[in-house]
């Protein structure tokens, strides 16, 4: 256990002194470290931070931080060597390097219905273009107009289809990557729309359209009644509130009678 807690030093000592390279020891490692990312972070980034942001840097960020957190409790805890304290450095590592993913949890179920609404009203502009283009020209034109928290995966998508990949594959990736309501099934619609001929486009096209008015009609009436449900939370909190003055009042008047 003491050649552990020494390497350990040894290694945050030679990293504080950039002997070596923090950000080269992580990326020699990228396999191991990928392995800690979850499924949905990518996702949750774009949905906080629009295109702009770059999740690999987030990502690097969280596990550097998490390796100087373990590094400084360890280097607190140099004087009582113990599998209890080497437990805690690593738990509130862990913790350390949690919390800005569950930050990033937090804000998508905050808006959640307002992420979820996205994806239909965007489908619905692509629905247009595609009446006069094939499917992968038409998403490639509706990028600059798509929501900022699609376009990375947008672009991913329109570069797999050009690089040759005629498969399904491109538009499950999407749906994989962004996991908003119903974004599996319009991603099967959507790759079923370019395949055979006009007369085949049509009929999908209307199926596809009738889906995306569906899903539009959902998000509205989702909409609608968590607008009601809050109004009905305020104007209940004002009859509890009121109801209260009332009774202080009441039994104000009553103790001044009394007295």
């Amino acid at each position: 256990m003491e050649i552990v807690f020494i390497a350990v030093i040894l290694l945050f000592i030679l990293m504080y002194n950039k002997t070596i390279d923090k950000n080269k020891f992580i990326n020699d490692n990228r396999k191991y470290v990928e392995i800690l990312r979850e499924d949905d972070y990518n996702f949750l980034v774009y949905a906080k931070y629009g295109e702009s942001a770059i999740p690999d840097v987030l990502f690097q960020k969280r596990i550097t931080m998490a390796i100087f957190t373990f590094f400084i409790f360890m280097f607190l805890f140099i004087n009582d060597v113990s599998l209890i304290n080497i437990i805690l450095s690593v738990l509130v590592s862990v913790a350390i390097f949690k919390m800005p993913y569950m930050q990033l949890k937090r804000y998508y179920k905050q808006h959640l219905h307002q992420i979820d609404i996205m994806l239909p009203y965007y489908l619905k502009s692509l629905e247009i273009l595609i009446q006069h283009y094939t499917v992968p020209v038409a998403i490639g034109k509706s990028i600059n107009d798509a929501p900022d928290i699609f376009k990375p995966g947008l672009k991913e998508l329109i570069e797999k289809i050009n690089s040759g990949d005629s498969s399904i594959t491109p538009y499950m990736d999407f749906a994989n990557t962004y996991p908003v309501r119903d974004s599996m099934r319009m991603m099967r619609l959507l790759y079923r729309l370019g395949l055979g001929g006009q007369e085949k486009k049509q009929e999908r096209l209307l199926m596809f359209s009738r889906t995306v008015s569906n899903l539009q009609a959902k998000a509205r009436e989702t909409k609608y009644k968590e607008r009601l449900d809050h109004m009905g939370n305020q104007t209940m909190i004002m009859l509890v509130v009121t109801g209260v003055s009332v009774m202080v009042v009441i039994l104000a008047s009553m103790m001044t009678m009394i007295a």
